[in-house]
C-alpha cells in the first residue's frame, strides 16, 4: 500500500533534509526544488467558490480548432520547467522565487540540460557558488545524458573556479508531499483558469508569469543556445 514505508524512502528523505539544513548554513548556496508541469487550455482544475444558488457559475466546454497555417494555435497545452529557488542569506533580496521556462514540445533530456545551464547561470549571477537541486525521478532527470552533463558542468566549474555547481538530490517515488513546488502548481492552475472562453497560448503564458511574478523568457527548445 502507498502509505506503507518503502525501501529507500527514509534514506532519500534524510538526504533531502540534509541539503535543506546545509542551505540554511551556507549563505553562498541556493536551494532549488525543480519540477515540470503542463498548462492546459482545455482542462479545468477542481475549484470551489461561493455563488448565488439561483445562478451557479457554468464552465464552458472548449475545443481547439486545427489550423494548418498555424500549428502552434492548435496546441491544447504547453509544458513548463520550474525551479522554486530559496535563498537563506539574511540579506537576500528575494528569499523565495519561482523561475519558469516554457517549452517547445515536451520535457526531454536535451531540454533539461538547457534548463539546468540557465539555472546555473542565474545562480552564479546572484553570487552563489552552488545550487542544491531537489527533484523527482522523471526519466529526463536520471538519463545518461543529464547525468553526463552534470558531471561535465561541475568539473568545469571546479577547474575554472567560476559559475555554480549543481548538487542533485532525487526524491523518493510517489512522495509529492516532499516537493513544495507541487501545491504551487495547483494554486496556479486555479488562478489562471478562464471559464468563459479559450485562452491562446500567449495569453495563458502571460497569466502564468503574472501569477508567479516572474519574467517571461523565450521558450526552451532542443536546438536553442542558452542565453
Amino acid at each position: 500500500m502507498d502509505h506503507q514505508p518503502r525501501p529507500g524512502v527514509p534514506t532519500k528523505k534524510r538526504w533531502r533534509d540534509r541539503l535543506i539544513r546545509l542551505a540554511h548554513t551556507h549563505t553562498d548556496w541556493l536551494l532549488g526544488f525543480e519540477d515540470e508541469v503542463w498548462w492546459s487550455r482545455l482542462a479545468f482544475p477542481a475549484v470551489q467558490s461561493w455563488t448565488d444558488a439561483t445562478a451557479p457559475p457554468r464552465l464552458m466546454d472548449q475545443a481547439v480548432a486545427k489550423s494548418p497555417m498555424d500549428p502552434a494555435a492548435a496546441r491544447k497545452a504547453i509544458a513548463c520547467y520550474g525551479l522554486l529557488a530559496r535563498d537563506y542569506a539574511p540579506d537576500a533580496a528575494a528569499p523565495e522565487a519561482l523561475w519558469l521556462r516554457f517549452v517547445v514540445g515536451r520535457p526531454v533530456s536535451a531540454i533539461t540540460t538547457r534548463f539546468l545551464a540557465w539555472c546555473a547561470e542565474r545562480t552564479a549571477a546572484r553570487g552563489k557558488t552552488a545550487l542544491l537541486l531537489i527533484w523527482d525521478n522523471a526519466s529526463w532527470h536520471i538519463s545518461k545524458e543529464v547525468r553526463a552533463w552534470l558531471h561535465t558542468h561541475n568539473r568545469q566549474v571546479k577547474a575554472s573556479q567560476q559559475g555554480a555547481r549543481i548538487l542533485v538530490c532525487p526524491l523518493p517515488t510517489k512522495c509529492p508531499w516532499l516537493h513544495p513546488i507541487e501545491p504551487k502548481w495547483m494554486h496556479g492552475k486555479r488562478a489562471v483558469v478562464e471559464p468563459a472562453r479559450l485562452l491562446s497560448i500567449p495569453e495563458l503564458e502571460e497569466r502564468v508569469c503574472a501569477y508567479y511574478s516572474c519574467d517571461h523568457f523565450p521558450h526552451l527548445t532542443i536546438t536553442e543556445q542558452v542565453a
